[in-house]
């Protein structure tokens, strides 16, 4: 069997800056750290103002000239725009520039095609593939069939795909089946949870705030957790109990970025809306990154997108330990706390905040239980806290705080 041995892309990023509010310079940098977990290193970047962009090229005939000598200076194989091109757009830069042309969600894609481990995650990054690639079927020609290796080539989508509309739709149709399927036992998974009365918290944020990392330190989940943005992608959800007894379900979900592309949205709607069905949301922020602020925002808005609003919030503004942290706000959450997740600093106040949360929302018990009735003493074990238990000659005296749900079984 032959190899191919994947060459190390040398790439330079192009970005469009429209309004001087846009923080472009900030959107590349972030863009260099996806190249980078891509596999390709940042030789240059390139910002052109202007006032729309170039419907054919996105760039104009004198930056595509400054990107061209660039390229020469410093040996660069391919770019990167950071925004989405349009399959003319990306066309032409090929045929301008003789160079591998991608944009951001080309080489979100192929991150995401990178981590995929589950068959589910697999499913998921084939189908936004395919979807991204059907809509770009006309005027791409052979940039299509690109099988050389790097950027753009992995995943399980790369088999020979044959660049005819039909094929593709057709492999749509099955994906999408396969993922129903999926996200029906995931369905069932959720029903289980809910019967149980366990409480369940969603922990989301923007791609390398810390969630996995956070989830890893407080159940041992065994997460791969990685400096590296997108670092995991399918959900792990853990068992947490709680100082006094209490357990609830913590889940972990696929980070957030700007300029998410709308096709991974729609492919991983069924991971990312363990969110929607969450009784409660963690919200893990980065602190020590200059751009915490418009994180959190695009964590909101994606959110709002996704129909969460209304659930609890507890903002944890992460990363403490790797040095002066920036000051933080969080209007929107419950209640904020400063933690590391690696080291574990404040993670105690998390659980006691936690217990407290979840304490709130019970009922205080003070009965008799016969020693007939005894197993539904276990039920406020499960799903309550048992605050204590004293057995006398005509059955066991309880207090106890329980969930509204388990309340009318115990009377």
């Amino acid at each position: 069997m032959e190899y191919i041995e994947e060459i190390q892309e040398q790439v330079i990023l192009v970005g469009v800056q429209l309004d001087e509010n846009d923080n472009v310079k900030e959107s590349l940098d972030e863009l260099e750290e996806l190249a980078d977990t891509a596999g390709a290193q940042t030789v240059g970047k390139i910002i052109q103002n202007r006032e729309t962009v170039h419907p054919g090229t996105y760039i104009g005939k004198g930056k595509i000239e400054e990107v061209r000598a660039l390229m020469l200076a410093t040996d660069a194989t391919g770019i990167i725009c950071d925004d989405e091109l349009s399959p003319a757009q990306m066309n032409n830069l090929e045929h301008e520039l003789e160079c591998k042309v991608m944009d951001r969600t080309l080489l979100i894609l192929d991150i995401f095609a990178k981590h995929a481990t589950t068959s589910e995650g697999k499913i998921q990054v084939e189908l936004a593939q395919l979807r991204y690639r059907a809509s770009r079927l006309v005027g791409l020609g052979a940039s299509l069939s690109r099988l050389g290796g790097g950027i753009g080539t992995r995943g399980p989508g790369e088999k020979k795909l044959e660049s005819d509309r039909r094929l593709i739709r057709k492999r749509i149709t099955a994906l999408k089946e396969e993922l129903s399927q999926v996200e029906k036992h995931r369905e069932l998974l959720r029903t289980g949870r809910t019967r149980g009365k366990m409480k369940t918290v969603a922990i989301v944020g923007y791609t390398n705030a810390g969630k996995s990392t956070l989830l890893n330190t407080l159940t041992g989940a065994g997460v791969l957790s990685e400096d590296k943005l997108f670092a995991t992608l399918d959900p792990t959800t853990r068992a947490l109990t709680l100082d006094d007894g209490q357990q609830i379900l913590l889940t972990d979900t696929v980070g957030f970025i700007r300029k998410l592309p709308h096709n991974l949205v729609e492919a991983f709607k069924s991971t990312l809306e363990e969110a929607k069905y969450a009784d409660y949301i963690i919200h893990v922020v980065d602190c020590s990154n200059p751009q915490a602020v418009q994180q959190m925002e695009v964590v909101y808005d994606t959110l709002q997108e996704l129909g969460v609003q209304g659930k609890k919030t507890i903002t944890l503004f992460n990363k403490v330990d790797v040095g002066a942290a920036i000051r933080l706000r969080d209007s929107m959450a419950d209640h904020t706390l400063k933690v590391s997740a690696k080291t574990g600093e404040g993670l105690e106040d998390l659980k006691q905040l936690l217990g407290k949360i979840l304490s709130e929302e019970q009922i205080y018990v003070e009965k008799l239980f016969t020693y007939q009735e005894a197993g539904k003493i276990q039920l406020i074990r499960e799903y309550g806290q048992l605050l204590s238990e004293e057995y006398t000659d005509t059955g066991i005296l309880v207090k106890a705080r329980v969930p509204q749900e388990i309340h009318g079984k115990l009377m």
